[in-house]
């Protein structure tokens, strides 16, 4: 089970990371699904001026963790737990914002009783792929691969490896494989790394 992966709430996507015994998510993806807004800095801008209370418990509210940045670089961005992102949809006027405090609910009931049995995220990745139409064939190899991938990644965790060496590694492996790069392996296959984040991080 990866802490740091996306989420989604209607088909998109939310960056979420387990950090201190809970999710922490994105506040700029939970405004940007909320309100559909072109500019998510100025809407935040606009709405701590709304709501003065919210700008005065802004520091305490939001906390700064590491994440993917939409350039795919590792960078430490605003984020909030369920109570505080629940404290900021108060101010947010959307008629999503009921739906999204059930989906808050759930995806953290998810992630506790994952922690209790792991399977539970393997079949939630399966569904997920059900639902997206793919073949049982290609279910089955694809939960195969993620398996075999995380025991490799875990053996590299084990032997003192950060993420540039994961990098490193997974371009060797590439190379080595169908020699090609990772990079342009995705290219000669049409993988996107907006898709290939969705659906790599589901599980």
């Amino acid at each position: 089970m990866q802490e740091n992966k996306l989420a989604l709430f209607e088909e998109k996507e939310i960056r979420r990371k387990w950090y201190n015994g809970e999710w922490y998510f994105s506040v700029e993806d939970v405004i940007q699904i909320l309100t559909d807004s072109v500019d998510v800095k100025q809407y935040i801008k606009k709405l701590k001026s709304r709501d003065q209370e919210l700008n005065i418990n802004w520091g305490t509210i939001c906390t700064l963790v590491e994440m993917k940045a939409k350039d795919g670089k590792k960078r430490k961005i605003r984020t909030a737990d369920t109570k505080g992102i629940l404290r900021i949809i108060q101010s947010i006027p959307s008629p999503k914002a009921e739906p999204f405090k059930l989906w808050l609910a759930q995806v953290g009931s998810e992630r506790l009783d994952e922690i209790v049995n792991p399977e539970l995220a393997i079949n939630r990745a399966k569904e997920t792929y059900i639902k997206k139409g793919y073949e049982d064939g290609w279910i089955a190899q694809r939960l195969k691969s993620i398996d075999s991938r995380k025991q490799l990644t875990d053996t590299w965790k084990n032997r003192g490896a950060n993420d540039k060496d994961y990098a490193i590694l997974t371009d060797e492996i590439y190379k080595n494989t169908f020699n090609l790069s990772t990079t342009q392996y995705k290219k000669v296959k049409g993988i996107s790394n907006t898709k290939n984040r969705a659906l790599d991080n589901l599980y």
